[in-house]
C-alpha cells in the first residue's frame, strides 16, 4: 500500500510538471509569432496577392484583411485570441492550412505523422538498442578486435552529419549502382493498402534513409555508453562482485548496465519526443513525406498554422516522452526509488 501511494505521489507530481511544460511551451508558441513584427499571416497574404499583379481596390483589401484575421483567429485582443486559441486547440482544430487552403492542418499533420514515425521512431530504436549493448560490452571488456573496430568506426562516423552521410549513400546505392529509388516513399501507382507489394514497395523506399540514421545513431549510442560503463567498471561494488566469483556476464547485466542505463533511456526518451520534428534534412534529401519535409514546406510557404500546429506536436511529444522516461527510471535504477526518505 505505501509503494502504491509512493508511486501514485510520484506519478502526479511528474503529471503536473510535464503539463506545466506543455502548457509554457504552447503559450510561448502562441505569444511569438504575434509579438515578431511583419509576422500577420493576413497582411503577408495580401502582399503576396499584390506582388503577384493583382489590383485589389482599398475596401477589397480592407475586407480581405478582415477575413483571414478571423479566419487565423487573429480577432480582438491579444488576450481574447490567447484564450480562443486554448479553446481551439483543446478541441484538436489548428484551423486551416495558408499553403493548401482549406485543408485543415490536422489533416496535413495525421498524413505525415505515419511516415516519421513509422522511419524515424523505428531507426532511433534499433540504433539505440545495437549501440548500447555493443557500448556495454565494449567499455566493459575494453579489449579485444572487433571492439577497437567498432570504436574507430564510431569515431569516424559520429563527427559526420547525417545528411552528408544520406548523400553519400543516395548518390552511391540510388544514382551510381541503381539499386534503390532516388526518393519517395513508395512506388507510384501503388494504393496505401497492407498488401505484401505496396510494405515491400515501402522497405525498399525508406531503406537508404533508415540505414543512414541507423549507422549515425549506432555510433553515438556506442561511444556515449562505453564511455559510462568504463566509468562504472571502476567502482569499488564492481570490483568486490569480481572477487566473490560472480561471472562477468551477471555483473555486467545486472550491476554495470544497469547503473549506466538511466542516463541512455534518458537519452532515448528525448529521441523519441524530438522524432515528431521530423530529421528535416534527411526526409528532404530523400523526398520523405514526413513531418520534416511538412515542416520545411510550411516554412518556406510562410504556412502561419502548420508551423504552429508541427511544433505544438513536438511540444507534447517531448513531454510525454519525458514523463515516460520518469516513470520508467525506478524499474531500471535502484538507487531512484518512488517512495522517498
Amino acid at each position: 500500500m505505501r509503494d502504491f501511494l509512493g508511486f501514485l505521489k510520484y506519478f502526479i507530481k511528474r503529471l503536473l510538471v510535464s503539463l506545466l511544460v506543455i502548457f509554457i511551451g504552447v503559450s510561448v508558441v502562441f505569444l511569438i509569432p504575434r509579438l515578431v513584427p511583419g509576422a500577420n499571416p493576413a497582411e503577408m497574404a495580401i502582399r503576396r496577392l499584390q506582388m503577384s499583379g493583382a489590383y485589389l481596390p482599398a475596401e477589397s483589401v480592407e475586407k480581405m484583411k478582415q477575413a483571414l484575421l478571423k479566419l487565423y483567429g487573429l480577432e480582438g485582443s491579444l488576450f481574447s485570441q490567447y484564450i480562443r486559441f486554448w479553446r481551439e486547440v483543446l478541441r484538436g482544430n489548428l484551423g486551416p492550412s495558408f499553403a493548401s487552403f482549406p485543408t485543415p492542418v490536422i489533416t496535413l499533420i495525421s498524413r505525415s505523422l505515419p511516415w516519421t514515425v513509422g522511419l524515424l521512431a523505428l531507426t532511433t530504436i534499433l540504433s539505440w538498442f545495437t549501440g548500447t549493448i555493443l557500448g556495454g560490452i565494449a567499455g566493459y571488456k575494453n579489449k579485444g578486435v572487433w571492439i577497437r573496430v567498432v570504436e574507430i568506426f564510431s569515431n569516424a562516423v559520429r563527427p559526420i552529419p547525417y545528411y552528408i552521410l544520406a548523400l553519400l549513400l543516395l548518390i552511391l546505392f540510388a544514382y551510381v549502382l541503381g539499386w534503390f529509388p532516388t526518393g519517395g516513399a513508395y512506388q507510384i501507382g501503388l494504393a496505401p493498402t497492407l498488401s505484401w507489394s505496396f510494405l515491400k514497395s515501402v522497405v525498399k523506399y525508406g531503406f537508404l534513409p533508415a540505414i543512414s540514421l541507423i549507422i549515425v545513431g549506432v555510433g553515438a549510442w556506442f561511444l556515449n555508453m562505453e564511455n559510462l560503463v568504463s566509468n562504472i567498471t571502476g567502482e569499488y561494488f564492481v570490483r568486490f562482485a569480481r572477487q566473490m566469483g560472480l561471472r562477468d556476464p551477471i555483473i555486467l547485466k545486472s550491476y554495470v548496465m544497469r547503473l549506466a542505463m538511466p542516463a541512455q533511456l534518458t537519452g532515448l526518451g528525448l529521441q523519441l519526443g524530438f522524432v515528431f520534428n521530423g530529421t528535416i534534412i534527411t526526409e528532404i534529401v530523400f523526398n520523405y513525406p514526413g513531418l520534416g519535409t511538412l515542416i520545411y514546406t510550411a516554412i518556406m510557404q510562410s504556412d502561419y498554422n502548420l508551423v504552429m500546429g508541427t511544433t505544438l506536436f513536438s511540444i507534447v511529444a517531448v513531454a510525454l516522452a519525458t514523463l515516460i522516461v520518469d516513470l520508467l527510471l525506478p524499474l531500471i535504477d535502484p538507487r531512484i526509488q518512488y517512495v522517498q526518505g
